[in-house]
């Protein structure tokens, strides 16, 4: 737990006070408090229902780690769960990380078990100025917010390029592959998980810009909110459209695979087509009738494979000129 506490008129960040001095610090209205547990104990979540007096269905949703973004009025003070991106993330392997938080009149507390890379920036932002607590717990809010977000903008980058990258695969595929039909699958299931959670966290965040809490979200503050929603709508717009690329690249492979299984069937009826009548013309004269002329003739062997011969290159001629083995005669350009 790291508490950072700033008072009005000064002009630096306060770090390194204890639980027991929370009570003395909440007092006055005029500070900043931001409260930020990561890993916490469960004495840590004590300090949510001794100390600030939270609701316990909260501190409950706080302990486990399987919510969608949402938030709630409680007299006092807002909570709120939305999700940041994994540091370790992939396009093929998107996950997200769950932060809960309290917006209170004086303080901010975030809750969250993993580790955000956007807490950590805004504490090294804090260190270096207090600018961002001089307008209150309700700006330092956003602060933390627009950083979530903005970490979506790489991830969004990867899925550009990784449709891209998937799309050449496709188009020079010589033979069915199942590890690209698996990463297209992947590839969707990630951003359909994108996009269903910032959806919901859209109206997170929709609700904290439109007015719906004056009392903890002055209307100064709103514009700024409406921004981090901005950002959002960009996100849900750009995973929509990737979801349409990705179906698109699905049914691109499908239907390559459908036509290179389409020329292994021509090359295969050809074949077919061309051993029917030297079969028919075989079976006829190994049928071994004693009025059969044919057969006791000098040279009906020779004849009889002289015409399966003929047959046979006269029907890869008509396949030829129908462009059936490729362009026939009638179809090339005078520059062939």
């Amino acid at each position: 737990m790291e508490i950072l506490v700033y008072r009005q008129g000064q002009e630096k960040v306060e770090e390194g006070f204890t639980v027991d001095q929370l009570p003395e610090l909440l007092k006055d209205p005029a500070s900043v408090i931001w409260v930020d547990m990561e890993s916490p104990t469960e004495a840590d979540e004590r300090v949510l229902l001794d100390v600030f007096k939270f609701h316990p269905l909260t501190v409950e949703d706080c302990h486990e780690n399987r919510h969608y973004p949402k938030i709630e009025e409680f007299p006092g003070y807002l909570y709120f769960i939305v999700h940041g991106v994994r540091a370790d993330t992939s396009p093929d392997r998107f996950n997200t990380i769950e932060l809960d938080g309290f917006l209170g009149r004086n303080y901010v507390i975030t809750y969250h078990h993993d580790s955000f890379r956007s807490i950590k920036n805004v504490k090294q932002l804090l260190r270096t100025s207090p600018i961002l607590c001089r307008r209150g717990p309700a700006f330092l809010c956003h602060q933390i917010l627009d950083q979530i977000v903005d970490f979506y903008s790489p991830v969004l980058d990867d899925f550009d390029e990784r449709i891209d990258r998937l799309e050449e695969e496709i188009f020079n595929l010589k033979q069915p592959n199942n590890q690209i039909l698996s990463q297209i699958m992947e590839l969707k299931r990630s951003v359909l998980r994108m996009r269903r959670i910032s959806v919901k966290q859209m109206d997170v965040i929709l609700r904290m810009s439109r007015g719906e809490f004056p009392d903890l979200i002055p209307e100064d503050m709103r514009p700024f909110y409406r921004d981090v929603h901005d950002h959002l709508t960009r996100v849900v717009d750009l995973a929509e459209s990737y979801r349409d690329l990705i179906s698109g690249s699905l049914e691109a492979y499908l239907s390559v695979i459908s036509n290179r299984m389409n020329e292994i069937m021509k090359v295969l009826t050809i074949f077919s087509a061309i051993m029917l009548p030297l079969t028919f013309i075989a079976g006829v004269y190994g049928m071994n009738f004693d009025n059969m002329p044919e057969l006791h003739s000098r040279y009906g062997y020779f004849a009889t494979l002289a015409i399966m011969i003929i047959v046979a290159f006269g029907m890869l001629f008509f396949f030829w000129w129908r462009g059936w083995l490729g362009r026939s005669r009638a179809e090339q350009t005078p520059e062939d």
